[in-house]
């Protein structure tokens, strides 16, 4: 007995260690029972005007509302489609997973368009087709989509509709129909009561009830300890904002938001302090953007009581990752599975720069403004209400971009350089560590890029399009996601392995004026029995001068030694020791650069990768069909040894 009585002492030592070393930055400040202080009771929280309200409606962005109408008189006539039980059935027949999610995004984004109009027509020509959207919507089997069914035999590409469960665009769902209850509820009940007690009923029963009552894993760490990614925050967003609207018993309401600000602190608790999204910026929209999202729903319903959140350091480190990661006004990072063309949220942006008090993000966020077209991004619909009531402070706000001259990342180890802060001109070179188990991981510690005026030469291909495969056991048959198709060796034929244990290790870092360098070793990231005892790689910029890579091994056992690197260009072998690049300029001329190489220990092979399977239409979209590899054979591998390449214009 007394001995138990020790061990439990002892747990309950760790657990109080764990707590206090815990942030908890969301839930932490306020208690179940002190959040019933500050949140604003449901009949009384007017995030947005009503609709009757036409005095407060007529501040809103008038082309805006305007662009908004004028996409919803297309859709005059629309019908609203069912989704067959055979569309989500592709997902295993064939691994499609977007003739499903076409028609699914597609009505929500019609029901989104037509809200927005008749919020700004209000003759209640809209409301028939609302309600239409509404009840096809709730009469869906999955709010969802088939790619996130479990993939086991007891659904087989259908949803169990007597077990919910919340994924991504079921929580996205519960934010359009909230909304619509919001806006038009009145409307609805002149027409029948049935109209919101349907939405309660979905809402409650599809999003409430599971997300109170049963363990998601997007909510916590997985069992390997990878920490929650975009999902995390995304969906709380959607929570937050739905529970907010709808629910009427406040302290079930208390209870659903409270739950939900518990779950984000799983995501932002172990997020890196230096504020790096590992999935990078075409996710960072989802992920630091939308913890944003909730803090400025919660301050919207609180009268600005999460108003602290924005003095964090790392909440501040993570807004200013999207500037951070910046390549050129058109190509960002897109290690692992992100874009490296990826949309930005230009207004939420500005708004995340401004409550941070960033000049530059501010500047960043309004550079990407565009007037608007009337089309709503596919998600994170309160985001378009926000931007309605900012556009006059927004549209004469300055702008620029802050393209920061070094950036280093200690935390997810990602390095940034280019010759001059400020400007695209000349060279930019980014390189990463980190390890093999990172969210939408590729096998690549040790890659890196080069662009020359904002325009890429040596790449990271980054994802295609996702199907059944991309997220399954197969993942890693996929050409683009191994460790030989990025910028990266091959020792003794073996590639990276993923897995967290696969990692970068004695990782440096050192900027100056005239050059940025990181070095890194890179050995961990391959399997036992490759005999890799050391692989030592260093990245150099020499500022306005040339990119430098070499790489210094030991060895137990010296074989087949192969370095990859992958191009958009046809390379050319000009003569031994130099390969040529045919880069495209900003002006579209083309400017010769030169790989130089040692032609006494490597010999150069140049493949055009063949893109034919159903993932590779996604890089084809945002390539082209013009993947090139260049594949360095050492002729004479030794188990101690150096290789270098150097990345000059001709």
């Amino acid at each position: 007995m007394k001995k138990f009585i020790v061990c439990l002492l002892c747990c309950l030592a760790v657990f109080l260690q764990s707590d206090l070393t815990a942030q908890n930055l969301m839930s932490g400040r306020y208690s179940l029972f002190s959040l019933s202080d500050v949140l604003i009771p449901h009949q009384d929280w007017q995030p947005f005007p009503k609709l009757d309200d036409r005095e407060s409606w007529s501040k809103a962005d008038e082309a805006m509302m305007q662009a908004f109408l004028k996409a919803a008189d297309d859709y005059e006539g629309y019908e609203w489609p069912y989704i067959p039980a055979t569309k989500s059935l592709l997902i295993e027949r064939t691994g499609d997973r977007n003739e499903y999610q076409v028609v699914s995004f597609e009505k929500r984004r019609v029901l989104g368009t037509m809200m927005l109009a008749e919020i700004y027509e209000n003759k209640g020509r809209f409301i028939d087709p609302i309600i239409n959207g509404i009840w096809s919507i709730c009469e869906e089997s999955f709010w969802g989509v088939p790619a996130h069914l479990p993939k086991t035999k007891e659904y087989s590409g259908l949803m169990d509709t007597s077990n919910p469960f919340v994924d991504l665009f079921a929580a996205e769902t519960a934010t359009y129909l909230a909304w619509a209850d919001y806006f038009f509820g009145e409307k609805f009940d002149e027409i029948s009561p049935q109209i919101r007690k349907r939405i309660y009923h979905e809402t409650n029963n599809r999003i409430f009830e599971p997300l109170m009552n049963r363990h998601h894993g997007w909510m916590t760490k997985n069992s390997n300890g990878r920490p929650p990614n975009n999902w995390n925050p995304w969906i709380c967003s959607n929570w937050i904002n739905s529970a907010l609207l709808l629910e009427k018993d406040e302290s079930k309401r208390l209870a659903l938001v409270h739950r939900a600000l518990v779950v984000l602190d799983e995501f932002l608790n172990p997020y890196p302090n230096d504020g790096g999204c590992d999935e990078g910026p075409s996710y960072w929209g989802a992920a630091a953007a939308s913890l944003y999202d909730n803090i400025s729903l919660l301050n919207s319903a609180s009268n600005n009581a999460f108003q602290y959140v924005y003095e964090n350091e790392k909440v501040k480190n993570m807004g200013k990752f999207i500037y951070r990661a910046q390549i050129s006004d058109k190509y960002f990072l897109n290690f692992a599975d992100a874009d490296p063309q990826p949309g930005m949220s230009a207004s939420m942006i500005y708004r995340y720069g401004k409550d941070i008090g960033d000049a530059d993000m501010m500047k960043f966020g309004a550079y990407y403004r565009e007037s608007g077209s009337g089309t709503l991004p596919r998600f994170h619909y309160f985001r378009n209400l926000f931007e309605l009531f900012i556009q006059e402070e927004y549209q004469n706000a300055s702008q620029g971009l802050p393209l920061p001259k070094d950036v280093w990342l200690p935390d997810i180890q990602v390095m940034v350089a280019r010759d001059n802060e400020g400007t695209t001109d000349g060279f930019f070179l980014a390189a990463k560590g980190g390890h093999n188990d990172e969210s939408h991981n590729h096998n690549d510690i040790g890659n890196y890029v080069v662009y020359y005026d904002g325009l890429p030469l040596l790449i990271d291909v980054g994802r295609g399009t996702y199907t059944r495969k991309t997220f399954s056991d197969e993942r890693y048959t996929i050409w683009y996601n191994r460790s030989d198709y990025h910028n990266l060796p091959t020792i003794n034929k073996n590639t990276q392995l993923p897995g967290a244990r696969y990692k970068a290790e004695n990782v440096r870092y050192d900027a100056k004026k005239n050059a940025a360098v990181m070095s890194l070793d890179i050995a961990s990231a391959y399997p036992e029995g490759t005999g890799v005892n050391q692989w030592n790689r260093t990245f150099t910029l020499n500022r306005g001068k040339n990119v430098l890579v070499r790489d210094d091994f030991q060895l137990d056992k010296a074989g087949d030694i192969v370095q990859h690197l992958m191009t958009i260009y046809p390379p050319e072998e000009k003569s031994p020791g130099e390969i040529l690049i045919p880069y495209t300029g900003p002006s579209g001329d083309i400017v010769s650069f030169v790989i130089k190489y040692d032609p006494q220990k490597m010999k150069p092979g140049i493949e055009k990768i063949r893109l034919e399977a159903p993932e590779d239409m996604g890089i084809v979209q945002k390539w082209g069909d013009n993947i090139y590899r260049i594949n360095f054979e050492l002729t004479d591998p030794k188990t101690q040894d150096s290789m270098e390449f150097m990345i000059s214009r001709q």
